[in-house]
């Protein structure tokens, strides 16, 4: 089982030092044998950005001076992937689970992340997709309309994962236009708003993702 949180509206740092106290406890945890169940947090963050540990700075087009008039920080991660937003209207999910109980890895664990987004998206009649050779969940994904809803970043320690994903739900994309999301230059973003045409209840995204989540992992959060 799989405690599950929901933080409403809070900050990315305070979420981040939470994900890395809990990593660490469960890590000392485990390795004193003990059985480690974990946590599946959901956040709604105030916006900001952040690049991943392989990411290229060049891939913020805004200068500190910029980001400072606009209230935006711009932080350096330790999960994986490039450049991305976060902000109002978008689901972030953080499940801090252990691997090894899923008998799992790491590629396995973020194709079902895709998945768990896919199932969701769909209820929407939205249709998601995977692109070769990057994570997250497109739309139109070999075409010339290829855009991202959904960005995946992980990172795993002694099979512990943190961080997640990040679903584009009532999102003001207009943030997007100062960064090359994910290091893309010839692929653009979206919202199940912008595909829908109005905007979803975003209560009820939560639960259908949760429920998604539980069934694509085999896991019961509570």
């Amino acid at each position: 089982m799989v405690e599950f949180i929901d933080f409403g509206k809070k900050g990315y740092r305070e979420t981040w030092d939470y994900q890395e106290h809990l990593l660490e406890t469960l890590i000392y945890a485990k390795l004193q044998g003990q059985t480690v169940s974990g946590q599946l947090i959901f956040v709604e963050h105030s916006p900001v950005y952040t690049i991943g540990k392989s990411g290229n700075v060049a891939n913020m087009l805004l200068n500190p001076v910029q980001l400072a008039e606009r209230q935006i920080e711009c932080i350096k991660v330790d999960r994986g992937g490039d450049i991305t937003y976060h902000g109002p209207g978008q689901l972030v999910v953080y499940p801090i689970i252990d691997l090894d109980r899923l008998g799992i890895g790491v590629k396995e664990y973020v194709h079902r992340l895709e998945e768990v987004v896919i199932r969701t998206i769909d209820d929407y009649g939205i249709t998601g997709e995977r692109l070769e050779g990057a994570t997250g969940v497109w739309l139109e994904s070999n075409t010339l309309q290829a855009r991202k809803i959904c960005a995946i970043g992980v990172k795993c320690s002694r099979s512990i994962t943190m961080h997640g994903l990040a679903l584009n739900v009532n999102t003001d994309l207009a943030y997007f236009n100062s960064i090359n999301p994910c290091g893309f230059v010839d692929k653009g973003v979206t919202s199940i708003e912008k595909e829908v045409g109005h905007p979803v209840d975003f209560e009820k995204v939560k639960i259908r993702m949760r429920c998604h989540f539980e069934k694509v992992m085999g896991i019961r959060v509570q």
